[in-house]
C-alpha cells in the first residue's frame, strides 16, 4: 500500500505506482470526496473516453404482463 504525506501548504503527491497503475497524467482533474471519514479520488476523464464503454451491455428488461 503506497502513502503519501501532506506538505505545509495541504498538498499530496500520488505515489508513482498509483499514477502508473492508474495513467494519471500531469494537468489531469481529480475529484476529492470526503467520504465516511476517508478522503477518495475520482479521476474526472473526459466524456470522449467513455464511448463505447457500454458497448455490448444486457438492455433487455423483463416486463410485468400487464405493460406493454
Amino acid at each position: 500500500m503506497a502513502t503519501a504525506t501532506v506538505s505545509p501548504k495541504y498538498q499530496i503527491v500520488i505515489p508513482l505506482e498509483v499514477r502508473r497503475a492508474l495513467d494519471i497524467r500531469p494537468g489531469q482533474k481529480i475529484q476529492v470526496i470526503p467520504y465516511d471519514g476517508r478522503i477518495e479520488l475520482v479521476l474526472l476523464r473526459p466524456m470522449r473516453e467513455a464511448r463505447g464503454l457500454l458497448r455490448g451491455i444486457d438492455t433487455h428488461i423483463d416486463r410485468e404482463s400487464d405493460r406493454p
